[in-house]
């Protein structure tokens, strides 16, 4: 595996980083999880629907030999012009749930307009917004501001739930600069890509404690034991990951 861009390394490191370099201060939600790693991504971040249906259907393929359970899609995909793109993306995205595994994925960055939601996200995946919280009250630069939200008045909710996403500390790619010298080990990055694997950490701690849970038992648990903020469905869908109520139950 290589990474080019950086983004992969930082969610990687937010779903199951150990936090050696930090002393442990910066582990991962899910230290003990394995990965497979699978990139669509160019080294700007760009990618194509050709790459993320490959890569998923790359997925398909391992996810018995490496016992995979969860898939983390820390990729928002706008509204493609091409309908027929779209409904490929949301058919394989199906087709992995149908198979039997969690698909976790971002609910984008197009937001906060009405159905302004990842093209991917939609169906019966956990798809996953930004919420702050007072810890970026006022700050500009709040994911939360422009997270991906579901139409207004829509009795499905989506994004199903919501996780800090703003300024979160995870691996950085770039920790070396040109003379070869360890820089910034670390670095805070922002964006549901960051939130979604928040979510993923928490599902991969939910199936070690409750192995036998099926993904749909598993997404049920994430909604019904989130924190309800009082907001729109649209915004927050069930509320607020609670890691401590989700592994309680």
């Amino acid at each position: 595996m290589y990474d080019d861009s950086g983004h992969g390394t930082h969610v990687c490191g937010i779903l199951c980083g150990n936090g050696r370099l930090s002393g442990g201060r910066y582990r991962g939600m899910a230290p003990g999880a394995r990965l497979a790693v699978g990139k669509v991504l160019d080294w700007k971040g760009d990618g194509s629907t050709e790459a993320m249906l490959e890569g998923l259907d790359w997925v398909l393929r391992i996810r018995r030999e490496y016992g995979i359970r969860i898939v983390n899609i820390s990729v928002g995909i706008g509204s493609l012009e091409e309908q027929g793109k779209e409904t490929a993306l949301r058919d394989k995205v199906e087709e992995l749930w149908a198979s039997g595994l969690l698909v976790v994925c971002a609910a984008g960055n197009k937001g906060p307009g009405d159905g302004s939601i990842s093209a991917v996200g939609g169906g019966s995946v956990v798809t996953v917004g930004c919420y702050d919280g007072s810890y970026a009250l006022g700050n500009p630069r709040s994911c939360e501001l422009y997270s991906g939200r579901g139409m207004s008045g829509s009795l499905i909710r989506k994004p199903n739930l919501v996780a800090p996403g703003t300024d979160i500390v995870s691996c950085n790619l770039d920790h070396r600069n040109h003379y070869g010298r360890a820089g910034t080990l670390y670095v805070a990055k922002s964006g549901t890509s960051m939130a979604t694997p928040v979510v993923s950490g928490a599902a991969a701690l939910a199936f070690q404690k409750f192995p036998d849970m099926t993904n749909e038992e598993c997404k049920q648990k994430l909604q019904f034991t989130a924190t309800d903020l009082g907001l729109p469905w649209n915004r927050q869908g069930w509320g607020l990951l609670n890691v401590e109520r989700l592994l309680d139950r």
